[in-house]
């Protein structure tokens, strides 16, 4: 990055840029891809112009890097990349205004950043450098050479935006040459294609924790009953003090006033509009507003119409009033059943793990004793299939992924390191231990492992050298500048603000 550009061609006369370009004729072998793109988008196609129904004198700064404004503004980079955006999205089902809007802004935040990193090194793109891409450009070319008349027929103010366009173009490659063109061992890509090179096939039955049998909530609300127990009672709460608290427990006590008109006049809490009635709670859903043990149970053991002693809670001190006693669960109630349902889902998920956990075991001994198939056919259950995949944690793209077998119960398990070292680690023909994935527990039985063919190795590696190691280092780039500390990331507001009643 040690060249200074010592004169800009906006410095220089027509005729010596002409000049130089008659005595030096330059073929046309292509431009960076990124300049085509807009230039095209730009002057062949009719322009995709915002629906905003506001004025000129409206800033649509969506964002500051570095202090930097990143704006929209009709014929800059954010509205040349919004265009071309548009347009190619127009023909999709993916050109929803606020993504085009988005994907525009990050193009022109990273356009911005790199600028802005390159002029703190030190570099600018030489001005003979800029010149002869522009001479390059497809607009100036007639049979394969630059035209002199050709460059001469555009507006000066148009070649010079063009020309700080290259010059800006020059500077961003040479950025990315510097973050992504690092040297890389020539064996690296062969070693990431060998990572294919041994595959499996699998077929797998599911156990459901969510099949957990009415027996098993049945038997859960014998074991548990306390917890399923009724009463109905009333809370007054304040948050200013013990001293105060009581104080209103007293005069109630002493009939000063009624429970009800103490409550709406003094509480501090969501019951307080009702006259404190809490409705009727199972006891276990008292321990929101009870959180101990022993207070919990001083207000259950209380009879109708009593009262209960000052309760410190998460929310202050309160106190309670029993309007109809503690009354035992009625295990053959279907509301009660439903209550118990709710609960060992949301509290003891575990268990119903367990129970699935214990399925599996069974359906592993007996396919230990009589094959896989023989079991599968015996229990009755619905097998998946799957394969053949590599070792591909985290979905990676280069090689064969779990995404793509489209089995839903590993739509999470790309990501489970537990996953892999069972898939990878059971013998070929055996079922594997149970592995839990989300609200599943499955059992993996490898049918075959392969060697890929040579062909699929030399493709991943091909694509690992020539594409993917670019795209991994070109993403990480963007995730770079658009969480740095310096990005000041201002789009919903703007595009909430301007966008979102303008019918797009």
């Amino acid at each position: 990055m040690a060249f200074k550009e010592k004169k800009t061609v906006h410095e220089k006369s027509d005729s010596e840029l002409v000049r130089r370009f008659k005595t030096s004729p330059f073929i046309f072998i292509g431009t960076f891809i990124v300049l085509v793109i807009v230039v095209v988008a730009f002057v062949l196609v009719p322009a995709i112009v915002p629906n905003a129904g506001f004025g000129r004198d409206v800033d649509l700064t969506f964002g500051y890097y570095d202090k930097i404004p990143v704006s929209y503004v009709p014929g800059n980079y954010f509205a040349q990349y919004y265009e071309m955006v548009a347009r190619y999205r127009q023909n999709t089902m993916n050109n929803e205004s606020y993504q085009i809007w988005r994907e525009a802004f990050e193009g022109a935040v990273i356009h911005t950043a790199i600028l802005h990193e390159m002029k703190k090194s030190g570099y600018t793109a030489p001005s003979k450098m800029v010149d002869r891409d522009v001479a390059r450009l497809p607009q100036f070319q007639e049979n394969g050479r630059f035209s002199v008349a050709l460059y001469r027929r555009m507006d000066d103010n148009q070649r010079l935006s063009l020309w700080r366009q290259v010059q800006e173009d020059i500077a961003k490659e040479h950025f990315h040459s510097d973050v992504t063109g690092l040297l890389k061992p020539a064996a690296e890509g062969e070693f990431i294609g060998r990572m294919a090179s041994t595959q499996r096939t699998f077929e797998m039955t599911v156990f459901s924790v969510d099949a957990y049998p009415e027996s098993e909530y049945e038997a859960y609300i014998r074991e548990h009953s306390g917890l399923f127990r009724s009463i109905h009672v009333s809370k007054i709460t304040v948050n200013s003090g013990e001293r105060e608290a009581r104080k209103i427990l007293d005069s109630i006590r002493n009939s000063e006033t009624t429970f009800e008109d103490a409550a709406r006049a003094y509480s501090q809490d969501v019951y307080a509009d009702k006259g404190g009635d809490m409705g009727i709670r199972m006891v276990h859903e008292l321990s929101m507003d009870i959180p101990e043990e022993t207070d919990r149970e001083k207000v259950i053991a209380l009879a109708k119409d009593e009262y209960s002693d000052i309760v410190k809670t998460d929310f202050g001190w309160s106190f309670f009033r029993v309007e109809e006693a503690v009354q035992e669960a009625d295990d053959s109630d279907e509301a009660v059943l439903e209550k118990v349902r709710s609960y060992v889902r949301n509290f003891e998920r575990g268990r119903m793990e367990d129970w699935a956990i214990a399925q599996a075991d069974r359906f592993i001994a007996q396919a230990n004793e009589m094959g896989f198939e023989e079991a599968v056919f015996r229990q009755e259950i619905t097998k998946r299939s799957f394969g053949p995949i590599p070792l591909n944690y985290n979905n990676v793209d280069l090689f064969t992924s779990l995404a793509s077998q489209a089995v839903a119960e590993l739509s999470a398990s790309a990501s489970d390191e537990n996953f892999w070292k069972v898939a990878f680690s059971t013998p070929v023909n055996t079922p594997s231990r149970p592995v839990v994935q989300g609200s599943n527990v499955l059992v993996l039985f490898p049918t075959e492992e392969t060697e890929a063919e040579e062909s699929v190795i030399e493709d991943i590696t091909s694509s690992y050298n020539s594409y993917w190691l670019g795209y991994v280092s070109e993403q990480a780039m963007r995730q770079h500048f658009m969480n740095s500390p310096k990005m000041e990331d201002k789009f919903l507001d703007i595009y909430f603000r301007y966008f979102m009643n303008q019918g797009e």
